[in-house]
């Protein structure tokens, strides 16, 4: 790209991405001849006043923060229409025009799935996420997701752990990583052959209206979008709505009835989303999408007793038969066995001291899983 000025004027009218040009019938022509239109052409497309000053104006300290930006090593400019524009990304309704990514850029056009959920999940969920990423790679998919906290992390985490690729998508620029203590992880990710995407340009916080539109690009870059936990008020369930309008298979892990994190997956089954349990769920699903990959590298979940290292004494494994795999206090262990509080105290502790079981807010217990990351 000779000069990258007109393609960062364009990610700078935020509001502008491909859709709008193919409504206003000029999709066929390159995006850029709309910085040498008038003031009054731009209106007659039917863009905001807002999107018309930012393309008539744009701001020469955010250009030039831009291209310091891309001056870095690694980083790139992918642009609409050039080779390198992720095919299904291009195929949804709103596609951006630009996309800031720092990495390898053909891993936006590599097969991927989306893992998302909860940014306080329970430690079953965080597990659960990580094995099913592990899964994913193993089979040749590559995982995509947000970078938050919880359910995110865990699936990039997961990813990495098996040797794997996977994408984050920002919504922020990519100047300033969000969340911060994820910047070690965001790093990782880059140096394994994954990538950091936005359409965001520098200088642009994460602001809570950024989200949506990052979501759009983690189900648009997807074949499809696992849940794994979920509130009934959760950017995760905007993700698989939006997965599911683009054409995407949208897939749910159930959990407890108990579980407040459960019923958002639950709500999404009811309406149409495939209920997993294990990671054939989704390649089964999927089917012909994934006739190339490699279906004979999937890894199986390891052995409880291989991975913890020695049995369990019986008392234990009551102990861990009564927690089952909802949060439970301490009290609710006591009624449930029969075990006085302080031997159900101590034997919590040992459990997790051997990795067993995680101690949650509220003093709540919950069951970890074998191979967890």
């Amino acid at each position: 790209m000779d000069d990258p000025k007109p393609w960062l004027t364009l990610a700078r009218a935020s509001s502008l991405h491909a859709g709008h040009l193919a409504r206003a019938g000029v999709a066929s022509q390159p995006p850029t001849e709309l910085l040498r239109e008038s003031r009054a052409a731009l209106g007659a497309l039917g863009l905001s006043a807002t999107t018309i000053e930012a393309l008539l104006n744009p701001s020469v300290q955010g250009l030039a923060a831009d291209e310091r930006w891309l001056g870095g090593p690694g980083r790139r400019l992918v642009t609409w229409g050039s080779p390198d524009y992720p095919p299904l990304l291009a195929s949804i309704p709103d596609p951006p025009l630009v996309l800031f990514v720092d990495g390898a850029a053909d891993a936006l056009s590599l097969p991927q799935l989306a893992i998302v959920g909860s940014r306080n999940p329970t430690p079953l969920g965080r597990d659960t996420a990580g094995l099913f990423a592990r899964h994913v790679v193993a089979a040749g998919l590559t995982v995509t997701s947000g970078l938050a906290l919880g359910i995110d992390a865990a699936g990039h985490r997961g990813a990495l752990v098996a040797g794997g690729q996977t994408v984050a998508v920002l919504g922020c620029g990519l100047d300033a990583i969000y969340p911060r203590e994820h910047t070690g992880l965001a790093c990782e990710i880059v140096a394994s052959g994954g990538a950091l995407a936005s359409d965001l340009p520098t200088g642009v916080p994460p602001l809570k209206q950024h989200f949506p539109r990052r979501n759009r690009i983690i189900s648009g870059l997807s074949v499809g979008a696992l849940v794994v936990e979920a509130a009934l008020q959760s950017g995760s369930l905007i993700t698989a709505r939006l997965a599911g309008e683009q054409g995407r298979e949208v897939f749910a892990i159930p959990g407890s009835i108990h579980n407040p994190l459960a019923r958002g997956c639950h709500r999404l089954i009811r309406q149409g989303a495939k209920l997993v349990e294990t990671a054939d769920d989704i390649f089964i699903e999927l089917g012909a999408l994934l006739a190339g990959l490699r279906m004979d590298a999937r890894a199986e979940a390891p052995d409880a007793q291989r991975v913890f290292g020695r049995a369990l004494d019986k008392d234990y494994e009551i102990l861990l038969d009564a927690l089952g795999f909802a949060p439970a206090s301490i009290d609710s262990l006591v009624a449930r066995t029969g075990f006085a509080a302080d031997a159900v105290a101590s034997m919590l502790l040992i459990l997790e001291l051997d990795g067993w079981v995680a101690q949650q807010h509220g003093g709540l217990y919950c069951r970890r899983l074998p191979g967890k990351v």
